[in-house]
């Protein structure tokens, strides 16, 4: 009985361990700044055709070749840089993930490398504006949300023309209060902290309409450059 015990706590461990390396390696692909994953941005998949057999790397470099793209197939397109795809389809013996140049595919729009390309350019604009726990007019809910976190109040008014709404965040800073006492046994004063309060800094209102800023409201400055406007998210039919 013990060894079945032992043999189970054994398998448990391994499952563990191989999804924590998964978890891990997961965090270190969506690390790349120059990558875009797109199963976090669009919906659904973009497919694209594979017209010609083709290399496909484990890096974005072309350094590692970890086999071939098998021609006449429709793949997912599951992120990109500026330069370089990367899809997951079949290979010329099973299975394959990796890095392709974008010469091997084509898609039936005739825009579509000129969409994917202003897609690339928007969400690296996107990133940067989140880093920076920024705001611009054409962000969606969930980027302002990525940005900024949870709205201190919310408000959604739908009518005939659609859905409009705002979110308000407002920042606060701490300050700490003192007073003053004496030592009874040495008579000399001290500080003591009595409490701690928060007071209004800044707020900032968001207004959305069908789903895209439209509207900012600051009563502080935040730094330089107003307000910025990136283009909405591109549709991929």
């Amino acid at each position: 009985m013990k060894l079945i015990v032992s043999f189970l706590a054994c398998i448990l461990l391994v499952v563990q361990a191989a999804a924590e390396i998964g978890r891990e390696r997961k965090s270190l692909l969506n690390s790349d700044p120059e990558v875009i994953y797109l199963e976090e941005i669009v919906d659904p998949p973009i497919k694209l055709k594979v017209i010609k057999q083709a290399p496909v790397f484990s890096d974005k470099s072309g350094n590692i070749r970890l086999g071939f793209l098998k021609a006449n197939q429709t793949v997912t397109l599951e992120g990109m840089t500026a330069k370089v795809y990367r899809v997951r389809g079949k290979g010329t013996r099973n299975g394959i993930v990796g890095w392709v140049a974008p010469w091997a595919f084509s898609h039936p729009q005739e825009d579509f490398v000129a969409k994917l390309k202003q897609l690339y350019e928007r969400q690296m604009a996107v990133n940067e504006i989140i880093a920076n726990e920024g705001i611009a007019i054409g962000m969606t809910p969930e980027e302002v949300g990525k940005s900024r976190g949870q709205a201190t109040k919310t408000s959604i008014r739908r009518t005939a023309d659609g859905e409009q709404g705002s979110w308000e965040y407002i920042d606060y800073d701490e300050v700490k209060n003192y007073i003053t006492r004496i030592d009874p046994a040495t008579g000399q004063t001290y500080r003591q902290l009595a409490s701690i309060t928060r007071e209004e800094t800044g707020k900032t209102v968001v207004e959305f309409k069908d789903g895209l800023v439209t509207a900012l409201e600051e009563n502080e400055n935040r730094g330089p450059g107003n307000v910025r406007i990136i283009v909405p998210p591109l549709l991929f039919r």
